[in-house]
């Protein structure tokens, strides 16, 4: 670097300027047709943004003739580079602490529609400004139509990314990515910003100190999200991030969401938007584990009679996993009830559908209290469980990062880096090998799976939170659940993982297609975004096409998933839910969320009446059997009766033969009817002891034997004499 320095001392004279691209020497690098040479970054980092300060020097620019460039809009009109105003620029210094003041914009969220974008110019449509959106994901292959942000073309000397917000808003900060990509790596480093309210005349964010154009640092890495405030904000209606610099050998690529507060518009130019939200008396905000734990208790104190609060076990960390159950006898399992749950937060940074749990909680108690009939049922005839966080140290990450900052992935795992959702046994692969040899059912259980043996052992890489689901699965006979996620909309089914081995994708259906489809269908039919016939695809598949429902092995494989899981070792059916595209909403978009997903909230949850429900008795005593096997006919697949007796089979309308068989008894069949009406069809069985287990049990109770049973077993002596 010797030659560097003589080279600044007879030369260059210093500021604060944003990263550029190096050149092949490593020494240089060129921005703009500067000559600058590399220097030493000082990185700070706070809520995961990476704050970049760098001396470098500037010469006079160089006189070039820029290409005219196309406009995108994804209209495909063409249009003139607007007139600009510019002055020296100077890199803006940020305060080491920054603290978002305004909302997003809605790129991440969709509520900014693609039409609102245009960009100078894009390398290919799968490029374009519409999916220059923050955490947007990229399919497998690059070159689709759906590649993981924006890019201008090579030749762009001046490329530049916009958004219209359709009517002036107050624009305060914007939050960067670079390209969603497994095989390219392409950030932007420095960038400009600027403002129009007609898309012509624009002027620029300045450095407050200086009263030059502010050169905000950007990203060093792709994932990782950036967050710059501006200087000051600006009323405007247009908003424009001209890229500086970007990483050497890349191109100039992007993600991006934008923080705008409303403004008051006093000459009413512009029509009233629709202001879309609830009128639920809810708590809508984002709530820490603290905070979460508070809101539990309150609901409790508000609803005493038909809540419990209890905790499942705890986190690596010692969090402890709360439920809050909600019935008419809560802590009591009733003869003939249902068992149903709710699961969020597996991934931790997935936040809605723990917000959505914490909101159905306080609704269902508010219009309990209200008589609402609907709700009143629903508690009366059930048994509900709430788990709003299953990863709360995951949780605890994203939270403190915040919902703009938290990125894709940033608390997804457990604090030892589980992802709880691959974590439970495979129990797949010994019941299709047992299939495969004709094991099963008759030496091989298509139902109740048990545990491999190296899954017990003690340094088995099994979470305390997978632990404490599985033996909470264990102790109560769950009928039906659904496992809420973030970052797509779309209902996935079991199995979640592909038959043939190292398949990436691939259909593989349960014995029970049929009613795993009917629960995906309910899910996705009451959800209002899934339902909107004008909303675009989140990333890079469009689920719409087939009714926002998909099996999971046919999405993509996920061994050691709990839907599987819970399907193959307990009697529960249980789906995926991806509730939205954003992993982590603004709390201004809770109420709205809410809206979608509360009917389908509640429809599911009624699904649990769908087939047949009943009790299986001895015939003599009257008392209940527990673990008897229910086989229907044609499905390949059992469940067992609860500790009393009583049991629930889902099935979709149709006419079954069914089988209720235990263990000591002789097996009933009957003929079972299910229709559209709403409620469980009634089958009950009444079961009687073999000759074999009467004998056994009076010889276990020393007594004395009947006639009938003596003389049988005098002459089963004589025979072995």
């Amino acid at each position: 670097m010797t030659n560097l320095l003589e080279y600044r001392e007879k030369f260059c004279k210093w500021e604060l300027s944003g990263v550029g691209l190096p050149d092949p020497e490593g020494q240089l690098f060129w921005r703009n047709a500067e000559l600058v040479p590399m220097v030493e970054t000082v990185n700070m980092t706070k809520h995961g943004t990476s704050v970049q300060r760098v001396l470098v020097p500037v010469i006079r620019k160089k006189v070039i003739v820029r290409k005219r460039k196309k406009v995108i809009r994804l209209s495909h009109s063409i249009t003139e580079r607007p007139a600009v105003t510019t002055s020296r620029s100077r890199t803006l210094e940020r305060p080491q602490t920054q603290e978002p003041d305004c909302p997003p914009l809605g790129l991440e969220s969709l509520k900014v529609s693609d039409s609102q974008f245009e960009a100078s110019s894009s390398q290919s449509y799968g490029l374009g400004p519409h999916r220059g959106r923050l955490n947007i994901q990229s399919g497998l292959e690059d070159g689709d139509l759906y590649d993981g942000a924006w890019c201008a073309e090579e030749q762009d000397v001046e490329p530049w990314f916009q958004v219209d917000a359709k009517k002036p808003v107050r624009f305060s900060g914007v939050i960067t990515q670079g390209r969603n990509s497994i095989w390219r790596y392409d950030w932007v480093t420095s960038y400009k910003v600027q403002f129009s309210n007609d898309s012509r005349s624009w002027w620029g964010s300045r450095n407050l100190s200086t009263g030059m154009d502010a050169v905000f640092p950007a990203n060093s890495d792709p994932e990782t999200p950036v967050l710059n405030l501006l200087p000051e904000p600006q009323v405007a209606r247009f908003i424009r991030l001209l890229p500086q610099t970007w990483l050497q050998g890349g191109a100039s690529c992007l993600r991006a969401e934008i923080l705008a507060c409303p403004v008051r518009d006093p000459n009413d130019l512009y029509p009233e938007a629709y202001a879309p939200g609830s009128s639920d008396p809810l708590d809508f905000r984002h709530h820490n584990y603290k905070d979460m734990r508070k809101l539990m208790q309150q609901v409790n104190e508000q609803c005493p009679n038909i809540t419990r609060i209890y905790n499942i076990g705890k986190s690596y960390q010692g969090l402890k996993l709360y439920v809050m159950e909600m019935s008419d006898k809560p802590g009591e399992h009733e003869l003939g009830e249902p068992e149903v749950r709710y699961v969020a937060g597996m991934h931790g940074n997935e936040a809605l559908g723990r917000e959505l749990l914490l909101l159905l909680m306080q609704f269902l108690c508010h219009e309990y209290l209200r008589g609402d009939p609907r709700v009143t049922r629903l508690l009366t005839e059930t048994r509900i469980h709430l788990l709003p966080s299953m990863n709360p140290d995951g949780y605890e990450i994203a939270y403190r990062k915040g919902s703009e900052l938290a990125g894709w992935a940033e608390g997804r795992w457990t604090h030892q880096g589980i992802d709880l959702n691959h974590n439970f046994a495979d129990l797949n692969t010994p019941l299709w090998d047992a299939e495969d040899d004709g094991l099963v059912p008759h030496t091989v259980p298509n139902h109740h799976l048990p545990l491999p043996a190296y899954y017990t052992l003690p340094n088995a890489t099994v979470a305390p939170e997978t632990r404490a689901v599985i033996q909470w699965m264990k102790r109560i006979p769950f009928v039906l659940s659904a496992n809420l996620h973030g970052g797509e909309l779309v209902v996935s089914y079991p199995f979640d993982m592909t038959r043939t081995p190292w398949a990436a994708r691939e259909l593989t259906p349960t014995a029970d297609d049929a009613v795993f489809r009917w629960l995906s269908t309910v899910y996705a039919g009451s959800n209002r975004a899934m339902q909107d016939p004008d909303r675009r695809p989140c990333h890079n598949q469009d689920f719409s096409l087939h009714g926002n429902i998909i099996n999971g092995a046919d999405w993509h494989t996920v061994p050691g998933s709990m839907n599987d899981f819970s399907y193959l070792h307990t009697n529960c059916f249980e789906i995926t839910v991806e509730l939205s595209c954003d992993k982590f909403p603004h709390e201004n978009e809770l109420s709205q969320e809410w809206e979608n997903n509360k009917d389908a909230l509640l429809n599911y949850l009624e699904q649990v009446r769908m087939g047949i429900s009943g009790v299986v008795r001895d015939k003599d005593t009257e008392a209940g059997i527990a673990d008897a096997v229910i086989s229907v006919e044609g499905i390949n697949h059992d469940v067992t009766t609860a500790r009393d007796g009583d049991y629930w089979r889902l099935l979709t309308p149709g006419d079954y033969s069914v089988t209720a068989s235990a263990e000591g008894y002789h097996s009933v069949t009957r003929d079972c009817r299910v229709t559209f009406e709403e409620g469980p069809v009634h089958c009950n069985f009444l079961l009687t002891k073999t000759p074999k287990q009467r004998l056994r049990e009076l010889l276990a109770a020393k007594a004395k034997l009947p006639p009938d049973l003596r003389r049988r077993l005098e002459r089963l002596r004589g025979k072995k004499d």
